[in-house]
């Protein structure tokens, strides 16, 4: 018995040591696990480190004409308008990393800045126009770029909605349908048409011209409020539909406003014309 004992011990010491070493292996393994949960999860959490990017703008300041005196604080104002407008969305870029569709750096960032640009960038031609040439092709400075430095991750798609009970899957997160179990709804926006003074017939083409592309506006925005059904987080559709809407309508009413005023009064306060909203 005095000899027994000893191989006891051991075999109780070995399985001591045995189990000290599967638990360290354990802990061992956890550790590899958890330090490969990144880029098991792929790239979601690997960009969204990375940082989201920066948004790239062209100079319009470069490439205005000389500007007249009676529109130097005009064309001021606006240039720092434009420095806004970046700014304003390189903040959304970072507020945003992860919301969305594969598209939603281009339509929720990118498409509406093009369009304040265009908007901004005609306020400075008008200006100038008023009483020198007006200076022509500053709407190819509009559009802008993303410099990626990771934002891949803000147009990662998530994961699918769970569909709810009678109506269309995850709906409830956006702000415009919020709570639509049955329809999307419709975007309605002011008729422009019937507010616009006698228009003269040299400017009738573009002003008819503009008409219809406030109709068509409002026709892409109601398919993308289709298409889009589950997309995005509580302002979805504020921020990628309704927002980048006004903004094409601004332009769009610009111009009307700016055909008129080469042959008559320039029309005033047709820009408040320019919001619309959803209707269920």
């Amino acid at each position: 018995m005095s000899r027994a004992l000893p191989k006891y011990n051991k075999r109780r010491v070995a399985f001591i040591g045995g189990a000290a070493a599967v638990a360290l292996s354990g802990t061992v393994i956890a550790g590899f696990a958890l330090a490969g949960e990144t880029s098991r999860n792929g790239g979601t959490n690997a960009r969204t480190l990375a940082g989201p990017g920066t948004i790239s703008c062209p100079d319009v300041r470069s490439k205005l004409p000389a500007v007249p005196a009676t529109a130097r604080a005009e064309v001021d104002r606006n240039l720092a308008l434009l420095d806004t407008q970046i700014q304003e969305a390189n903040k959304r870029l970072v507020d945003t990393v992860g919301q969305g569709g594969p598209n939603f750096v281009q339509n929720a960032i990118l498409g509406p800045l093009k369009d304040k640009r265009v908007a901004t960038v005609n306020r400075m031609a008008t200006a100038i126009g008023r009483t020198a040439a007006r200076p022509q092709g500053l709407e190819a400075l509009a559009p802008c770029t993303l410099n990626a430095g990771g934002n891949a991750a803000a147009a990662t798609p998530k994961a699918t909605p769970t569909k709810q009970a009678g109506g269309n899957a995850g709906t409830s997160g956006n702000a415009g349908n919020s709570g639509n179990t049955n329809a999307v709804g419709t975007i309605s926006c002011p008729d422009v048409r019937s507010k616009l003074p006698a228009v003269p017939a040299t400017a009738r083409a573009e002003v008819d011209r503009n008409l219809a592309l406030l109709d068509t506006q409002i026709q892409e925005a109601n398919k993308r409020l289709v298409d889009t059904v589950g997309q995005g987080g509580p302002n979805f559709v504020q921020n990628a539909i309704l927002g980048p809407l006004k903004d094409k309508r601004v332009a769009a009413i610009d111009r009307i406003a700016i055909s008129i005023g080469r042959t008559a009064a320039k029309a005033q306060g047709l820009n408040s014309l320019a919001a619309c909203t959803l209707t269920k």
